[in-house]
C-alpha cells in the first residue's frame, strides 16, 4: 500500500469501476472510492494539519497509536484515519475475474480452521451479516489460526494487534444502489470478486514473524 504518510490522496482503484460487473455495480464503485474514501481522507488530512505532530507517524501507527492520543483527538482519528486504512483494504482485496477460491498456505489454514472452504463462507457471512449498522466482517490471522471477527463504525483490527487478511465492508454506502436492504445477497456477491491472490500475501505477511529465528 503506497502513501502512508501525510499528506494522504486518493490512490486510484486497480481495476476499472464497472470491472467488478455484475456483483459490484459501477456507480457504487464510482462513489463508494470517489466520494466516501475522499471524504475520509479529506478529514484525516485536516485533522493531521492542526496536529503537526501526528505527521510522523504512518496510518497504520495513527490507527495503533489512537488510544493513547489525547481524548478529543482519539474518535476523530479512529474514524477517519481507520476509514482511510479500510477501505482501501477492502478495495485492494477485489478483483474482476469472478470465481476464484483461497489458494496456497491460506487455503490449507482455512480448511484447517474451518473445516473446508464453504463452512468458512458460511461462517464469514453469518458474522458480517450479524454487524448492527455500520461495520465490517474480517479475516485475521494470528500464528497459528485464522479467527473472523468484526469492527463497529470504521474501527480497525489492527489497533487490537490483528492482522488483517479480507475484510468486506458491510456499511449501506457499499452495497444500497444494487442489493437495497439484501445484505446476505451482497454479501454472496462480493465473496465472486474476491481477490484470494492478494489475501493469499497478506496471510504470508501475518505469518512471516512467526518463522523468524
Amino acid at each position: 500500500m503506497q502513501n502512508e504518510y501525510y499528506p494522504f490522496v486518493n490512490l486510484p482503484l486497480p481495476y476499472k469501476y464497472d470491472a467488478l460487473e455484475p456483483y459490484i455495480d459501477t456507480k457504487t464503485m464510482m462513489l463508494h472510492h470517489d466520494r466516501h474514501l475522499q471524504t475520509y481522507i479529506d478529514n484525516l488530512n485536516a485533522i493531521l494539519r492542526t496536529h503537526p505532530w501526528l505527521q510522523r507517524l504512518s496510518l497504520e501507527q495513527l490507527i495503533q497509536n489512537a488510544s493513547s492520543l489525547p481524548y478529543d483527538t482519539q474518535n476523530i482519528l479512529r474514524n477517519n484515519a481507520g476509514g482511510v486504512y479500510n477501505h482501501r483494504f477492502y478495495f485492494d482485496g477485489l478483483q474482476p475475474s469472478a470465481g476464484q477460491q483461497p489458494v496456497g498456505a491460506l487455503a490449507a489454514a482455512i480448511n484447517r480452521d474451518f473445516g473446508s472452504i464453504e463452512q468458512f463462507k458460511k461462517d464469514f457471512q453469518a458474522e458480517a451479516q450479524s454487524v448492527f449498522g455500520s461495520g465490517y466482517a474480517w479475516l485475521v490471522g494470528t500464528c497459528d489460526k485464522l479467527y473472523i471477527i468484526t469492527t463497529p463504525n470504521q474501527n480497525s483490527p489492527i489497533e487490537a494487534g490483528l492482522c488483517p487478511i479480507l475484510t468486506v465492508d458491510v456499511w449501506e454506502h457499499a452495497y444500497y444502489l444494487k442489493h437495497y436492504n439484501l445484505r446476505a445477497d451482497y454479501i454472496i456477491d462480493w465473496f465472486h470478486v474476491v481477490n484470494w491472490e492478494q489475501a493469499e500475501q497478506n496471510y504470508q505477511s501475518c505469518i512471516k514473524p512467526c518463522h523468524r529465528n
